[in-house]
């Protein structure tokens, strides 16, 4: 096990063009599950990569444990890799693709047999299993065999780039749980990769965002979720996400959906003093509660039942901009109707028209 940080660490494709990973500063606890989400382009898997020796660096530097790996070849970092394509050798059996790493290390043979079964028990893998061929294995079986051939190596640290996205959705739940329960197990420091926010939220200890080539924020799913920094993670971290939407200033507030929404004096006082006119503010669809005389009216467009709760698509009064609220399922009102919401001063965020950071009141 091992503490892994990025120092100052960058990558730049093209001579012109942005750095793919910007200056990267972050440091990733001993047995701590890190995982970096971002959409594509963010430099997410680039990040991975640099951390592997894979991509190399054109800035700053990579630290595993004690030592600077920034020029230390992959084969001698000691890490292991989960792919997203699983990468395993279609003419071995299950045994022979989880012990191969060790084979070529000069591992003795009963060494191998005996790591590769507890790796098997550990997944759920069973001594059936161990003799058959990867094309006689379901996806999820596949997944669990890359995932073994990592564990084997009894490594410092797994990186794992995007391993669930060849999984159908009911799989993909099901696997996520089972490699979060896992790496508490092993208490392994693991760096993970995946654009699905979600994924990110119910399998990190601690979450990075990404975009652009840069770290906007990194913290526990909890404070990104109640805390964003900035527009970008705000926007980013929630499912379904949170609704942003421009708003002239008014006295007292802003100006939205033909009311004025209340928002702290202090917040009006420093966008005045800044010479703005406008703010945008964010509103997380829970935190919309149908009431009369709600301060955000606008009209039901489209209904999604999800059981036990439904989510809400209206049209504002005034801007027809689109906003979702999610409600109780049994009572949502039909397409059509005209429906104000209420929402806690607390539940509202505000952020910079322009930077996007986040204003606080």
């Amino acid at each position: 096990m091992a503490q892994v940080n990025y120092v100052a660490a960058s990558r730049v494709y093209a001579k012109d063009s942005p750095p793919a990973v910007d200056a990267l500063d972050l440091d990733i606890k001993d047995g701590e599950f890190m995982v970096l989400v971002g959409p594509s382009g963010s430099g997410k898997t680039t990040a991975l990569r640099m951390l592997a020796g894979l991509e190399p660096l054109d800035g700053g530097r990579v630290e595993i444990g004690d030592r600077d790996v920034t020029f230390v070849p992959p084969k001698d970092r000691d890490i292991a890799m989960v792919f997203q394509n699983y990468a395993l050798y279609p003419n071995k059996t299950v045994a022979e693709n989880m012990g191969f790493a060790l084979k070529m290390q000069g591992v003795a043979r009963d060494e191998r047999d005996r790591r590769v079964r507890e790796a098997a028990r550990l997944l759920d893998l069973n001594d059936s299993l161990l003799d058959r061929k990867p094309k006689a294995l379901s996806g999820g079986q596949r997944q669990r065999v890359a995932m073994g051939r990592a564990i084997v190596r009894e490594p410092k640290v797994f990186l794992m780039d995007e391993p669930l996205s060849n999984l159908d959705a009911k799989l993909r739940v099901q696997t996520r749980s089972q490699i979060a329960e896992l790496q508490r197990r092993l208490a392994i420091t693991t760096v993970y990769v995946t654009h699905d926010q979600v994924e990110a939220m119910t399998m990190g200890h601690r979450v990075a965002v990404l975009a652009g080539g840069l770290l906007q924020q990194c913290d526990t799913p909890r404070q990104l979720y109640d805390n964003p920094v900035n527009q970008f993670v705000a926007g980013f971290i929630g499912s379904p996400a949170m609704n942003l939407q421009k708003a002239p200033l008014a006295e007292g507030g802003v100006r939205l959906a033909g009311s004025t929404l209340p928002l702290p004096a202090a917040i009006g006082t420093a966008a005045r003093q800044a010479g703005l006119s406008e703010l945008v503010i964010g509103f997380r669809p829970e935190h919309l509660h149908i009431s009369d005389g709600g301060a955000i009216a606008g009209e039901v467009t489209l209904v999604e039942e999800l059981g036990a709760d439904a989510l809400l698509h209206v049209r504002l009064a005034e801007s027809g901009d689109l906003i979702v609220a999610r409600t109780e399922g049994r009572k949502t009102p039909p397409p059509g109707q005209q429906v104000t919401f209420r929402v806690q001063p607390d539940d509202v965020f505000v952020f910079h028209p322009e930077t996007g950071a986040r204003l606080a009141g």
